[in-house]
């Protein structure tokens, strides 16, 4: 063999490699730890010693609603993607009392970082994932690197009249309110959830919402009347969230689903009062718009954690 065809055969080798690499470093890992009586599972992937992002997920989904973002994302980065107890593939040991309220999940998403070693983190997130990320943000200031909210609210302003009953129910929390709210957790009102502004429905997976609902059959109606009945400590927890963002003005990019028919676009621009240097993004879809525009997501986020936290 002459020597420019060792140097080809090098050269190919050596790409081969670095591909097989890559591909390894974005393989995802399903894990399961065991925090305050609770069985977390969560998905993992990406070097151990990059910077680390945590996706928190929100009503009707799982760390599933994570899973093209993931590969994407860990080329670069550690990811870390656990399921919120009451959701997912999470669940309350046998014989451990659990009260569903967002201070106790955010207390074991909190302990599970700590499990996982995580002194630093960029936070994804969504839903009621934002709540919980808010909690952590709140207590472990410094930790924080970055903010990333998809349709996470933080803002008065950001809620919609579509929270009227619930509402009802944070102010007069009896059986009759309570119970109004059960239609929330039922198959057609969480694929309402996913389909409600989007403009191209078959973008949308149908094994996403058919997911979230069979895990909502399988713990129960009861975990999730409970944290739509606590939803309301959120809105009053929210002065301490804006302190600790005009105190530390961390990167963010909210992104944004702009007919999302629970968390308006108002709620996405309120991030600029308290963190001027917050980015602010708009998509043409819905609630869900990791489902419809999972692509944009990734490629705005990559830029963004690469400007900001990137080795």
């Amino acid at each position: 063999m002459s020597l420019k065809s060792l140097f080809l055969a090098a050269a190919t080798l050596g790409t081969a490699l670095s591909a097989t690499a890559a591909e390894s470093a974005s393989q995802v890992h399903y894990r399961t730890a065991d925090i305050q009586g609770v069985s977390v599972f969560y998905r993992e992937a990406g070097p151990a010693d990059a910077p680390a992002v945590l996706l928190l997920h929100g009503f009707g989904a799982s760390s599933h609603m994570f899973r093209d973002l993931i590969p994407v994302l860990a080329q670069r980065y550690r990811v870390i993607a656990p399921d919120l107890p009451g959701f997912g593939q999470t669940t309350v040991n046998p014989g451990v009392a659990f009260d569903y309220t967002f201070d106790n999940v955010a207390s074991v998403i909190d302990a599970f970082t700590v499990e996982k070693g995580l002194d630093s983190y960029a936070l994804y997130v969504f839903d009621y994932g934002a709540p919980v990320g808010w909690r952590l943000a709140v207590a472990n200031p410094r930790k924080i690197t970055a903010i990333v909210s998809q349709n996470g609210n933080a803002y008065e302003e950001g809620l919609s009249a579509g929270w009227a009953d619930m509402r009802k129910a944070w102010d007069a929390p009896t059986a009759e309110n309570r119970e109004a709210l059960r239609r929330f957790n039922t198959p057609d009102m969480i694929k309402w959830q996913y389909t409600e502004g989007v403009r191209d429905t078959s973008l949308i997976a149908p094994e996403a919402y058919q997911l979230a609902s069979a895990a909502i059959a399988r713990i129960g109606d009861e975990p999730q009347m409970d944290l739509l009945l606590d939803y309301g400590s959120n809105v009053r927890q929210y002065p301490q969230l804006h302190a600790f963002f005009r105190a530390y003005q961390p990167p963010t990019l909210a992104i944004w689903g702009k007919n999302d028919p629970f968390f308006i676009p108002a709620g996405a621009e309120a991030y600029k009062r308290d963190n001027p240097k917050a980015e602010v993004r708009f998509l043409d879809t819905g609630h869900f718009a990791i489902e419809t525009h999972g692509g944009e997501i990734a490629a705005s986020m990559l830029a963004f954690l690469d400007r900001n936290i990137a080795r």
